[in-house]
């Protein structure tokens, strides 16, 4: 209802097609901005307070649109101002609401949960659309702005009653912007979860036409605001079916495949609904849109889900979120540019053509197996080491190996492999080197920012990894001497 009500109160104060795309991108821009501490914050700090407290500010300014609106203040550049306060609290607590997803339910029934929550969030979207525009006809826009922030309540409520068990750390507490690095780095190092975010940013950047130049569509075809609330609806309606259908097509085809069908699908009903004029006509080529947009969304989603351990999932949520919103306020602004400059049909056109050929990344870009099991797994123990020796400064790890020489290319290619892991969960400067003396002898050596980075570097190690250091181990005699020096 609300962004019936802002896209349609945009429209009603004579903005331009690009005003109303921008009120898009003030939607999605706080994600892009926020994104990166939000999710450090979710994993530092309790999950559930930190829902409350984005609920409260959310609540304050959603209100203060209301009475705006209602005072008959609202101008469209304080309406995108708005907008934006109000997504910045959504995109400070969006990470953290996915990340909690893994603690209600079990790993396998994690791709049924998301579809779920994609089920009641489009469900939403399919009536909320319908209401926003009967209230705006009836009673004003202040009025939806006003329902809106009523709504708050129960949410608030149902957060308040959820009793979250308190979860105790072995290592000591992350700074915001340490944890931030660490998600930096951990994505940086681990390429399955790359593939996911550049497959999801391109596919969104395309898709973002259709909703952001909607408007503007529905006003030029009926002029009414019941017009756009049944347009989305539509959406919805569609979604909502087509993550019914999801699991099915999940048990006979592959992530890939959905996928590339979803986007390819997107692409095809944007470029349908910049060439038809009939609003029934439409609002069937939107159920087809919202169909193809969970389709792809919801296994983006679990992609992400189950490709981050605990320790990193909201900080590698908020990235995804970063990439994904980023592309969808980089695309509403080009998009709703072109519409200014070209017309609204030609932008349509081609932002389906785009999506439609941006499938072709699926025969490079393949998506990866979700099947980790990303348990903690820690098989060493960190040495005792005295305060009395002053911790504050770098630290030097140094491993030495005893591989025989027939072994050496493979244990390099499973070091390699195992170097990757050791720089995902906080090692820099990560080098393997030879002895010319004894050829036998290799020497690891990698540094880590302290000695609590170090501690927490050990905590985050997975059973997925296990094997490729077993991999690695194969190939070695005896049991590697470990040194933990400190740089003075």
């Amino acid at each position: 209802m609300q962004s019936v009500g802002a896209a349609w109160l945009m429209v009603s104060l004579n903005a331009g097609p690009m005003y109303v795309a921008l009120i898009q991108t003030a939607s999605a821009l706080p994600f892009f901005v926020l994104a990166l501490p939000a999710g450090a914050v979710g994993d530092i700090l309790d999950r559930r307070r930190v829902i409350l407290c984005t609920e409260l500010w959310m609540v304050a300014v959603a209100s203060l649109v209301a009475g705006l609106t209602l005072a008959g203040l609202m101008s469209p550049v304080l309406l995108l101002i708005l907008t934006f306060a109000l997504s910045s609290g959504d995109a400070f607590e969006s990470p953290t609401w996915r990340a909690v997803l893994p603690e209600l339910v079990e790993k396998e029934d994690l791709p049924a949960a998301s579809a779920l929550n994609g089920i009641e969030f489009n469900f939403a979207r399919a009536v909320g659309p319908a209401l926003a525009g009967a209230v705006v006809a009836l009673a004003g826009v202040g009025i939806a702005f006003l329902t809106n922030a009523v709504s708050f309540a129960g949410v608030i409520y149902v957060v308040l009653r959820w009793k979250r068990p308190v979860v105790k750390r072995a290592t000591p507490p992350e700074t915001v912007a340490g944890a931030t690095r660490a998600a930096i780095r951990y994505v940086r190092y681990s390429p399955g979860v790359r593939r996911v975010l550049l497959r999801s940013g391109t596919g969104m950047f395309f898709a973002s036409a259709l909703l952001a130049l909607l408007p503007s569509l529905a006003h030029r075809i009926s002029g009414s605001p019941i017009g756009y609330g049944v347009l989305l609806g539509g959406f919805g309606a569609g979604a909502v079916l087509g993550a019914l259908v999801l699991q099915r097509a999940r048990a006979r085809w592959s992530a890939d495949l959905i996928v590339s069908a979803g986007i390819a699908a997107f692409g095809l009903a944007t470029m349908a609904a910049g060439v038809l004029r009939a609003i029934w006509l439409l609002g069937a080529v939107m159920a087809v849109g919202g169909a193809a947009w969970v389709s792809f969304l919801s296994l983006f989603n679990v992609q992400i889900l189950n490709l981050a351990p605990d320790w990193v999932r909201a900080r590698v949520l908020s990235i995804a979120m970063l990439v994904f919103q980023g592309a969808v306020a980089a695309g509403s602004a080009t998009w709703g540019a072109l519409a200014a400059r070209r017309g609204i049909d030609a932008s349509l056109l081609w932002a389906g053509g785009g999506a439609v050929l941006s499938t072709v990344l699926g025969l490079f870009l393949r998506l990866p197996e979700t099947n980790l099991d990303l348990t903690p797994w820690n098989p060493w123990q960190a040495p005792a080491v005295g305060a009395e020796l002053g911790l504050d400064g770098p630290v030097l790890v140094t491993v030495e190996y005893d591989v025989p020489q027939e072994h050496a290319e493979d244990f390099l290619a499973a070091m390699r492999e195992f170097g990757r892991v050791r720089r995902r969960d906080g090692a820099s400067r990560w080098g393997i080197c030879r002895d010319l003396v004894v050829p036998t002898r290799y020497l690891e050596t990698f540094t880590v920012g302290s000695w609590d980075e170090h501690l927490r570097q050990h905590e985050r190690l997975t059973r997925a990894d296990s094997s490729i250091q077993e991999s690695m181990r194969g190939y070695v005699r005896g049991e590697p001497a470990v040194r933990h020096l400190l740089y003075l």
